[in-house]
């Protein structure tokens, strides 16, 4: 899928994570014109001043969160943080810029690999179950929700691709769903 140059012009986006990810995605984004700020580590550590960054960075169009660089190589310790951190950040984002400003906006839930190590199963279910619920919940606000699973052998690149797609105007008509990048599922 080749995407057109200038698609994402003025959209502004949060990204949130600092893996191989999020880089490629923050890259792909910019290249096609959107201006991509991350989320600072210690600013998510606080709800109220992750709240208070989203309304400085205001309008913001897109929340991207790159969970699986928070999962890391997984276990209980992973598995807590990707999902606290996750909804943390979701929720900020929400309150403090995407709800507020009336128009609304995307979320894109970015899970672990299959193989990412111990329950990384339970952190993609996590994450659709978190972005099902919200493409309910906050779809009055004009709120849409996505959790994007990758396969074991989805590239870096693969996943920018397709949140380029997500984050442009034709993304916006899918919520509630799971975009599957790999025959292994979880």
């Amino acid at each position: 899928m080749t995407l057109r140059l200038g698609l994402l012009d003025d959209r502004r986006l949060a990204i949130v994570g600092d893996g191989a990810v999020a880089s490629a995605v923050s890259g792909a984004l910019e290249g096609l014109g959107a201006h991509a700020q991350a989320l600072p580590a210690g600013v998510l550590a606080d709800e109220e001043g992750a709240a208070a960054w989203a309304r400085e960075q205001a309008p913001l169009h897109v929340l991207i969160v790159d969970a699986g660089a928070i999962f890391a190589t997984g276990g209980p310790e992973g598995l807590r943080l990707a999902l606290e951190q996750t909804w943390r950040a979701t929720r900020a984002v929400a309150t403090g810029a995407l709800i507020d400003s009336g128009v609304g906006g995307r979320l894109l839930l970015i899970a672990p690999a299959p193989d990412a190590g111990p329950l990384a199963g339970s952190a993609r279910a996590g994450l659709e179950n978190l972005a099902r619920t919200l493409s309910v919940e906050w779809a009055r606000h004009g709120i849409t929700a996505v959790a994007i699973t990758p396969g074991a052998a989805t590239s870096a690149p693969d996943v920018a691709q397709l949140v380029c797609f997500l984050a442009s105007p034709a993304g916006g008509y899918f919520t509630g769903c799971r975009f599957d990048l790999g025959s292994v599922a979880a």
